[in-house]
């Protein structure tokens, strides 16, 4: 081979890897910002894409994925004078690659200082109960006024959250000695209330005892009474029918003392010594003797 088919073939590798390095491929959630001559030129998307050799570079390349800053603690004075640590976590996203880029110098940095300056502020304004039980409104409003400084440098605050609020050792102790007091007064007023709901329910356990002991006197003392009545009414009507019976049959009068004379005659069963007999009932008796005599012979 001779020495100009030589040169010819390295020109053309050289060629070669040098198309290669100008063919750019963008991943996904990337953007790469390009220069010409040191200008910015563009900014391309996911896909891809070739630069012109020499005059145009790729000067950053940024993630548009959510990104977590954890800042370290800070040293805040409430409105009542605690001071006290508290370190917070931002979720920012890159939303425009371009001011992120020229926008401001190293915008982490000036992010966790307006961070530090921001929640000075805040806290300042709140007394320490306030501080302790408000960090939504906290959170909120340090979203709010970061997400507003921080767009012209093409970054979203999503979220900010104080991940600890750390107040002064002597704070500390008369807080575990305010809460276990009021765990304590809960413990207290949780017994009185059950004692109380205990005795109610005893209470209303008699009071238903003694109305169904009343309702079960009450219902024996009718049913008494219906077995009375249906009694006195079983007798009336025996009565009634056994006067019917007689009047049926044809029964006179004499029959009827007859009868009376055979009750007198049961009544005293061999034992009276002397029985008091009406009148007409006597005069039947003797007819019958009569009657008795007229047989015999």
């Amino acid at each position: 081979m001779d020495p100009i088919s030589v040169v010819i073939i390295i020109i053309a590798v050289i060629i070669v890897l040098f198309a290669v390095t100008c063919i750019k491929v963008v991943p996904q959630a990337t953007t790469y910002i390009v220069e010409r001559f040191g200008a910015y030129k563009t900014t391309w998307d996911t896909g891809f894409h070739i630069k012109v050799p020499v005059i145009d570079r790729v000067a950053r390349k940024i993630s548009l994925k959510e990104k977590v800053a954890d800042f370290a603690p800070q040293a805040v004075i409430t409105k009542d004078n605690v001071t006290m640590q508290i370190d917070t976590v931002l979720f920012y996203q890159i939303v425009d690659p371009k001011l992120f880029t020229y926008g401001i110098e190293r915008p982490i940095t000036a992010i966790e200082n307006l961070s530090a300056t921001t929640l000075r502020n805040i806290i300042g304004e709140l007394e320490l109960d306030q501080t302790l039980t408000s960090r939504d409104i906290i959170n909120s409003k340090m979203r709010e006024i970061l997400d507003e400084a921080t767009d012209p440098w093409g970054i979203k605050v999503n979220r900010v959250e104080l991940k600890n609020i750390i107040p002064p050792r002597e704070i500390q102790v008369a807080m575990e000695k305010q809460m276990k007091a009021e765990r304590e007064k809960r413990e207290s007023i949780l017994i009185a209330e059950g004692q109380k709901e205990a005795a109610i329910r005893v209470a209303e356990g008699e009071k238903e005892s003694a109305i169904l002991r009343a309702e079960a006197k009450k219902e024996a003392a009718i049913r008494e009474a219906e077995g009375q009545a249906q009694a006195i009414l079983a007798v009336q009507e025996a009565t009634a029918k056994g006067l019917q019976m007689i009047k049926d049959v044809g029964a006179d009068e004499a029959v009827i003392k007859m009868r009376s004379l055979e009750a007198f005659e049961k009544a005293a069963n061999g034992q009276a010594t002397k029985i008091i007999i009406p009148s007409e009932i006597a005069g039947i008796a003797g007819l019958a003797s009569s009657v008795k005599e007229i047989m015999k012979s």
